[in-house]
């Protein structure tokens, strides 16, 4: 009788606590309301092709969310698009993404978890570099976001590449592009 009530209980617990997935494009990407609020020289837009983007872990659904580069660089693409930024292969601006690492804990009440990404963008007919950066971004998940722990983590990883993406959108608008004289706004 004891198994049977330990086994009962816990199938409620896996029930209750379910498998973990893995970060959504759809939360990890800029929209096009947040996108627009910053303003681009007019040479990069539409005149930006996301090339590579490398990095993150696959989710394994018994341990935690992970963010994988094909979702990160679908939501880096998608913000692009949102920020009217993305140009075809033909474009005179190619932007890497080097996703290093995503920080995140094991348990708690409320999640931070921190992603840390290497862009490199790069003018393609000479192969210059343009802009290298690294950003590191936390973003804190609590329990008014889930009461479900496995669905914080993922909210808070979404939420860290989110403001990584905006991030690196806001080094964009800083950059002021003249014939062949690059630099920061001030």
């Amino acid at each position: 009788m004891t198994y049977l009530r330990l086994l009962l209980a816990s199938a409620l617990i896996a029930l209750c606590a379910g498998c973990a997935s893995p970060a959504q494009i759809s939360g990890m990407s800029v929209s096009v309301e947040q996108a627009k609020t910053s303003t681009y020289d007019s040479q990069l837009r539409n005149n930006i092709r996301l090339s590579e983007v490398n990095g993150g872990d696959k989710t394994n659904p018994l341990w935690t969310s992970e963010i994988d580069s094909p979702d990160f660089g679908a939501a880096l693409k998608q913000s692009l698009a949102n920020a009217n930024l993305l140009g075809d292969e033909s474009a005179t601006y190619a932007l890497s993404a080097n996703l290093l690492r995503v920080d995140q804990p094991i348990f708690g009440l409320d999640f931070e978890v921190t992603s840390e990404v290497e862009y490199t963008l790069i003018e393609t007919a000479t192969n210059k570099v343009v802009l290298r950066e690294m950003i590191r971004t936390p973003f804190t998940a609590g329990l008014g976001d889930s009461v479900i722990g496995i669905k914080r983590l993922r909210l808070a990883n979404e939420g860290s590449a989110r403001v990584n993406i905006i991030s690196m959108l806001k080094r964009l608008s800083d950059l002021k592009i003249e014939a062949k004289q690059i630099s920061l706004k001030n």
